[in-house]
């Protein structure tokens, strides 16, 4: 077990220009990079929190099309909300950034708080995301340290701790803050997360022939890629099992919202249950809820992976005589276009 103890680490102070002259070479254009305003840098740096960067790509269009400000965010409704979301899980995320909005309408006046201790105050914004709205929107030498930062730093110092430890995080960011460019903090703060991104790869797969700072790189010096960082074993997720029932009648299918706490929390669903049933154990389950069923048919099985949870499933095609009660009955174009359905339900069609 690596003990949480704090540790000076210095970085060559030749890395800030190295990687600036290399991020200067050629860097991938982002949409929130064409136009770094706080609100921008906010709104992506949210969404890319455990999602890849080509996934977010359209979802960052489409959420600025519709939210372009902060004021339209605070305003927006809930609906609106998840409809944008939908896909990119963890929705807790655009609430809280909805509660951050509203204060800023309220406390700073539509403008976003420039200094490292208020953005730090606001929902949903941690020390990576305050440091990357800091340096990036405001040019500002705080460091936005991340897993990809991480595993970068790791390496090139050869760090022995457990990366996932709180004062390592520490004592990087203190690290880096000694060696950050007054006048290009948000570009050093971007050459860090490329280079992270793009260069020094996960799962002992580093493209280090490419990398500007290979030789400041103790991992790379001493063949230790593979090693480093070093990471606490994660515990096996826990597996549940769903039968997920398509109700439809005549051109309406069946929707209903989740509770309001746990997994998913305030999102539609299609009906489900506990437990992958055999397609006689679905009849005798939907006709027990006193659903009135003409044909029922298998959709096959799915498999939906969650941060700590899996969810194995199999799906129901069932032609229903008249519209349940206890459920919201809508059409395809409306699910297409209005309710928010996560992405583990689309897994099943009609």
């Amino acid at each position: 077990m690596h003990k949480e103890t704090t540790k000076e680490i210095i970085l060559p102070a030749a890395l800030t220009k190295q990687l600036l002259v290399w991020y200067d070479s050629g860097h991938r254009e982002l949409p929130w990079r064409e136009n770094p305003s706080p609100y921008y840098v906010w709104v992506s740096e949210i969404m890319l929190q455990q999602t890849r960067v080509e996934a977010v790509k359209p979802y960052f269009s489409r959420f600025m099309k519709v939210l372009p400000n902060i004021a339209a965010l605070a305003a927006a409704e809930e609906e609106v909300l998840l409809k944008l979301w939908e896909g990119l899980g963890y929705y807790r995320r655009v609430f809280q950034m909805q509660r951050a909005a509203v204060i800023i309408m309220e406390r700073y006046g539509g403008r976003m708080p420039q200094s490292y201790a208020e953005l730090l105050c606001l929902p949903g914004i941690g020390e990576y995301t305050a440091g990357a709205i800091a340096s990036i929107a405001f040019h500002q030498p705080v460091p936005a340290v991340d897993g990809n930062v991480l595993r970068v730093l790791a390496r090139v110092t050869g760090e022995e701790r457990e990366i996932q430890l709180e004062q390592v995080k520490k004592d990087f960011f203190f690290a880096l803050k000694k060696i950050y460019p007054q006048k290009r903090c948000g570009d050093f703060t971007q050459s860090l997360m490329e280079l992270g991104a793009v260069v020094c790869l996960p799962n002992g797969m580093p493209k280090c022939g490419d990398c500007p700072i290979a030789d400041w790189c103790l991992a790379f010096q001493q063949n230790r890629t593979d090693e480093l960082p070093i990471k606490k074993e994660k515990k096996p997720r826990r597996i549940e099992e769903k039968t997920v029932f398509l109700l439809q009648c005549g051109d309406k299918i069946a929707v209903r919202k989740r509770m309001e706490k746990g997994l998913l929390s305030g999102l539609w669903e299609y009906p489900n249950t506990e437990g992958c049933l055999s397609k006689i154990e679905a009849e005798k389950y939907l006709k027990a809820q006193g659903i009135v069923l003409e044909k029922i048919t298998a959709l096959g099985k799915a498999r939906h992976v969650f941060t700590h949870v899996e969810w194995h499933m199999i799906g129901y095609l069932v032609l229903c005589r008249k519209e349940y009660k206890d459920t919201v009955w809508v059409t395809s174009k409306q699910i297409e276009q209005e309710i928010s359905l996560p992405s583990a339900f689309r897994h099943f069609k009609v």
